[in-house]
């Protein structure tokens, strides 16, 4: 009888939310069961008002200390659990996942060297570990989505993962400008990302653009979903904001240069578009460009994107 779940949820936001179907197919395998919930500080928040979590918990074990100890301190806190489940596969997730008093205990691996994507993967990965045959459904979030009250054109110009994800400041302005005749805009941004999306804000003033709000490294992730949730028109990069859009399948172009589109692309968002250019170098996964030119996002420009929307607005 499966009555307590410990879950570690991955701790990139846009891995946690694509970790979202095979944990709501865990509590609907598992309706009476209650789960405490581990990850960072960012991908926990996303679980806010999630059924069936009784306990979250932030991983802060590398803050201060000896991090190993202090995974085991962590691990003796959760308690006893009739089934513990990683979603990570690093070694301070292994170890701590060792000391873990579980009937039954799993950490997440690759079934298959095949390009799938990760939303299949993780749900894979918990049929196989117990048995089941569970599909793989939507990205859940359980958040209500802001009311703008006039159409809005969201544009998030970051990407946490590296440089080599971003796409130009200079044209995703010259999309807004364009965009702002029928949208207000609203452009996106983690802390780390305010001179970006302040690069696309002076654009704005200096075409004369009014209706526009930069709200980069003012939104907590609870006030980010809820924004996301209710645009009318989302255009970012490969990133966890892309992931949230699609939870609420919100009309969607998605940039996409060094990373792999079969395996992180919007999951189940009838209404997300791709735009990317196929080069041999990519998909490279790196940080940064190690050939320094950058092609793979510099190549796309903004009519690229442009003749994108009118296919999405029809």
């Amino acid at each position: 009888m499966i009555k307590e779940i410990f879950i570690e949820i991955p701790s990139w936001l846009g891995d946690a939310i694509m970790a979202t179907p095979a944990i709501d197919n865990l509590i609907i395998t598992y309706p009476d069961a209650q789960i405490t919930l581990l990850g960072s500080f960012v991908s926990t928040q996303a679980f806010q008002g999630y059924p069936n979590i009784k306990r979250v918990i932030v991983d802060d074990t590398k803050k201060s200390g000896n991090r190993y100890k202090n995974l085991i301190s962590l691990a003796k806190n959760i308690g006893r659990v009739d089934l513990a489940i990683s979603f990570r596969r690093s070694i301070s997730s292994k170890f701590m996942m060792f000391f873990i008093k579980a009937k039954k205990k799993f950490n997440y691996r690759r079934l298959t060297k095949k390009e799938i994507h990760l939303c299949i993967r993780y749900n894979d990965f918990v049929n196989k570990v117990l048995n089941l045959r569970n599909e793989v459904g939507d990205l859940k979030l359980y958040f209500k989505p802001f009311n703008y009250g006039k159409p809005t054109l969201g544009i998030n110009p970051g990407a946490t993962y590296g440089s080599a994800k971003r796409w130009y400041p200079e044209e995703f302005a010259k999309i807004a400008i364009e965009m702002s005749k029928k949208y207000d805009i609203v452009i996106f941004g983690g802390p780390t990302e305010t001179n970006i999306a302040k690069d696309i804000e002076n654009e704005l003033v200096s075409k004369g653009i009014t209706n526009y709000q930069n709200l980069a490294g003012k939104t907590t992730i609870p006030e980010l979903i809820e924004k996301i949730a209710g645009l009318d028109l989302f255009i970012t990069n490969d990133s966890g904001p892309m992931h949230i859009a699609a939870a609420y399948k919100v009309k969607t172009v998605a940039i996409f240069g060094p990373t792999k589109f079969t395996e992180t692309n919007q999951w189940n968002n009838p209404n997300g578009e791709i735009v990317t250019k196929n080069l041999d170098c990519a998909p490279c996964m790196k940080r940064v460009c190690p050939l320094k030119h950058h092609n793979c996002m510099k190549n796309i420009t903004a009519a690229d994107v442009l003749n994108v929307i009118v296919k999405l607005e029809k």
